[in-house]
């Protein structure tokens, strides 16, 4: 149970202004400034964050080198950096509300979701991590017995990450503990609307033991931090949540410099698809609307097309609106609420946008608008958007807000045809009691994680990863440790 006289407490503290972390030390702004943190929940100044350089990057690449060609962590043993990150693990615990809150008041998730998708989230994947890594051996090869063949892992070196606003605790840890876990070095940039809570988190890193120059963080625009990141000869790997044009520079940064290898998670435009055989069609409703209006839609796997069998389609999305009306939008620091602020101005305006050129289009809009403006935070009214066909925008590209198009279908066949139909495979979902239909849609469906009568939920035992151009590589589970580690032949002649 959240504590409501704790959060308001935590919501009135002053935020002081945020420095870079570098080399175990933090560095206030330099030649850059400082950028203003506006806070979604009023439109407010909340404090401010280091406007970071090119010199800045630089110093937290060399500070980074440094420590991974000591050996201070890549060559400590796993067991004890086992123990530090479970430390950490268990620090982010225990500062877990406070976490909370100081990131809903960067980034306006509601704070019910906040809680358990970030600092208990990072502090479970952090501690999974921790787990693993004394678990993950070298190899032998079964080759001619005069010769030894070795496989070792080893850590790739200074691994560049760059993480989205929406969810910043809970994506960084699939970078951080991970690229950690295995003994690397690492330079963090979160994005410039929701790094106060990533800051924190590195702090509480080294609280926990982790030594100076392992973990770094430069905040800054990504056109300056995100570019001289992207360019430097010193990091080996670079790691990217956010947006496909975004992901495409990264690559081309990585041709211009070191050909350092780069993994993308770019995002999607997901199907979420119901067959009339669906088990439970309340269920069915309940989640669909939770899968795209909890964070008010900035959900990289939020389920944003909607795609109804025809002959339960009319009462589906009669029951979807009747939902969609009882869930609370509003101050996300109100345990109560279902759904909290838009990021940005620019992200709401964005938002509106899409529903203003589907109106015009002649779709139908349920809800589509800006709310509690007086407030002076972002705040936007959970949307339906019918009548959609595959062709229009609204079908085709990532809104990233409440937004949901629906679209009908007839066969089975049209419904895997509309799911493919976007340049995206990063999710899907499938309602059906049809078994065989159910394995049939999995296979079919481009797409790393296709759910089957739910939506969400998926732990790090699993991985998340995206098709086409959703990206590369993959976060969660094991897998994500391949990012991270270099594969070393060693061939000895008995």
């Amino acid at each position: 149970m959240l504590d409501q006289s704790r959060i308001d407490a935590l919501r009135s503290a002053e935020v002081p202004a945020a420095h870079h972390l570098i080399d175990g030390a933090a560095v206030p702004a330099s030649d850059g400034g400082t950028l203003e943190v506006i806070s979604p929940l009023d439109g407010q100044v909340l404090t401010t964050i280091a406007r970071g350089t090119a010199q800045d990057v630089a110093a937290a690449t060399a500070a980074a080198r440094r420590s991974f060609d000591a050996g201070v962590w890549a060559n400590t043993a796993p067991a004890k950096r086992k123990a530090v990150l479970l430390k950490w693990a268990a620090l982010v615990e225990e500062n877990a509300l406070e976490l909370a809150v100081l990131g809903v008041r960067d980034n306006g998730t509601e704070i019910g979701m906040a809680i358990k998708a970030e600092p208990l989230s990072a502090a479970g994947t952090i501690r999974y991590y921790a787990e693993a890594i004394d678990k993950i051996a070298g190899e032998v090869a079964p080759t001619d017995p005069s010769v030894l063949g070795l496989v070792h892992r080893e850590p790739v070196g200074v691994v560049g990450a760059i993480v989205p606003w929406n969810f910043p605790l809970m994506i960084g840890a699939w970078k951080l503990a991970p690229a950690l876990a295995a003994g690397n070095s690492v330079v963090l940039k979160p994005a410039e609307t929701a790094s106060l809570s990533l800051i924190r988190l590195a702090e509480l890193a080294h609280e926990a033991g982790l030594p100076p120059g392992v973990l770094n963080v430069v905040t800054g625009e990504g056109p300056v931090v995100g570019e001289a990141i992207g360019l430097s000869m010193e990091i080996d790997v670079l790691v990217f949540t956010g947006s496909g044009p975004v992901g495409r520079r990264l690559l081309e940064y990585s041709a211009r410099s070191n050909l350092k290898r780069v993994y993308l998670e770019l995002g999607g435009k997901s199907p979420n698809i119901v067959f009339a055989d669906a088990p439970d069609l309340d269920e069915a409703v309940k989640v669909s609307a939770n899968g795209i209006f909890r964070n008010s839609g900035q959900v990289c796997v939020a389920g944003s097309r909607l795609l109804v069998e025809r002959s339960i389609h009319d009462d589906f999305v009669s029951r979807l609106t009747e939902f969609m009306g009882k869930m609370k939008v509003g101050d996300p620091l109100d345990p109560a609420t279902n759904a909290g602020a838009v990021n940005s101005e620019r992200q709401l305006m964005q938002n509106l946008g899409f529903v203003e050129e589907a109106r015009t289009a002649g779709r139908g809009i349920i809800g589509g608008k800006r709310i509690l403006k007086d407030t002076g935070g972002y705040f936007m009214e959970p949307t339906i958007v019918t009548g959609v066909t595959p062709e229009d925008r609204i079908a085709r590209e990532e809104v990233f807000g409440p937004v949901l198009a629906v679209l009908p279908f007839d066969t089975e066949d049209e419904a895997l045809s509309i799911a493919n139909g976007t340049e995206y495979g990063l999710a899907a979902a499938v309602w059906t009691s049809n078994l065989s239909r159910a394995h049939r849609m999995v296979r079919g469906i481009r797409a790393g994680v296709v759910h089957v009568n739910t939506y969400g939920g998926s732990d790090n035992t699993v991985p998340l990863g995206g098709v086409k151009q959703s990206g590369n590589g993959h976060d969660k589970s094991l897998h994500a440790l391949d990012k991270y580690l270099d594969l070393k032949t060693a061939w000895i002649k008995l």
